[in-house]
């Protein structure tokens, strides 16, 4: 059942309370000399650092929701699951893409979303050192940043051939994920990397047309989800289904480009 107009105004309250307490640690700790990454990758896998800010900003979230909304689950990268009774539960990724927090760019991001048993109901991209932040969900779809408050909308005119693609990563996923996504990009006009959890946003904004990526966790892609498709953009997995738990996803300006690109993954990846 969908929550009433009260729950949703207070969700969102609590949302954008939320992205605050993460703002401020995140930026307590960005391009201070000497802050240390932990790695959480096992031997041979890619580099997967955890931070002191990570931490902070999301027990900050955790601390907020504790006061707020106690009765709601919990979701983080970092410290688990919290269980709960209200049938709603927060997805947090206190700093999605701390490889480029620890090197000092700006293109990482807080995530922030509520779901219930279907899926994500609202959710929050903030970049805290731009101060831009994109919501979508509960009949929003706006972005806030240094230039005021302006709508989202995903381009829906550009065919496949002049998009934009998007990924964190070159070598994307596995082999065969790989071989996907270079299919994609050889089709078309521009190709970019390592935007983490920016692509999507910029997606959601009408300046990119497609993000492709694999290995994804839930608490990276909820958020995005409610961004995206606030904006009339659509988000699956490689299969056309549900993204949102995670796993390879496929984020598309307009049906279109989502249509050729999926028939190309699921060519490759099921062929």
């Amino acid at each position: 059942m969908s929550p009433d107009s009260a729950t949703k105004d207070d969700l969102i309250r609590v949302a954008h309370l939320l992205a605050d307490a993460a703002r401020t640690e995140t930026l307590r700790l960005f391009r201070v000399p000497g802050l240390m990454a932990d790695d959480k990758a096992g031997d041979g896998q890619l580099f997967d650092p955890v931070t002191e800010a990570d931490r902070a900003a999301e027990a900050a979230m955790r601390r907020v929701l504790e006061t707020e909304r106690p009765d709601d689950g919990i979701l983080g990268e970092e410290f688990g699951t919290k269980p709960g009774s209200s049938g709603l539960t927060w997805v947090l990724d206190p700093i999605d893409g701390t490889r480029g927090y620890i090197s000092g760019t700006p293109t990482w991001g807080v995530l922030i979303s509520v779901a219930d048993q279907t899926g994500p109901l609202f959710g929050i991209i903030d970049q805290p050192y731009i101060q831009e932040r994109f919501e979508g969900g509960f009949g929003r779809a706006t972005m806030t940043g240094p230039q005021g408050t302006q709508p989202l909308a995903a381009r829906r005119k550009v065919g496949f051939a002049q998009a934009t693609l998007l990924t964190t990563f070159p070598e994307v996923g596995t082999n065969l994920e790989r071989r996907a996504f270079e299919k994609i990009a050889s089709g078309v006009k521009l190709t970019r990397y390592g935007l983490d959890c920016y692509a999507y946003a910029l997606l959601a904004a009408g300046q990119v047309d497609l993000v492709i990526e694999a290995g994804l966790q839930p608490y990276d892609i909820h958020a995005p989800i409610c961004v995206i498709e606030a904006a009339g953009g659509i988000v699956s997995n490689w299969q056309g289904g549900a993204a949102h738990h995670g796993g390879r996803v496929i984020a598309a300006a307009n049906p279109d480009i989502h249509a050729v690109a999926l028939s190309i993954l699921q060519e490759t990846v099921d062929g």
